[in-house]
């Protein structure tokens, strides 16, 4: 019984290696859609912002 275990701790290890891998490596699909947005609305109301103050 004992070789057993010296045998699965390792292979255990090895699988849990390759789970974090795996995950550490993964695709992120958030990308940069909403920091893009979010600029466009600062840039647009940055616009709006200095159109006001040049007509008064």
């Amino acid at each position: 019984m004992a070789a057993i275990a010296w045998l699965v701790i390792p292979v255990a290890s090895a699988v849990a290696a390759a789970i974090w891998a795996g995950w550490a490596t993964r695709t992120k699909k958030t990308g940069d859609v909403a920091e893009l947005a979010g600029y466009a609305r600062f840039r647009e109301a940055m616009e709006r912002s200095h159109s006001r103050s040049g007509a008064a």
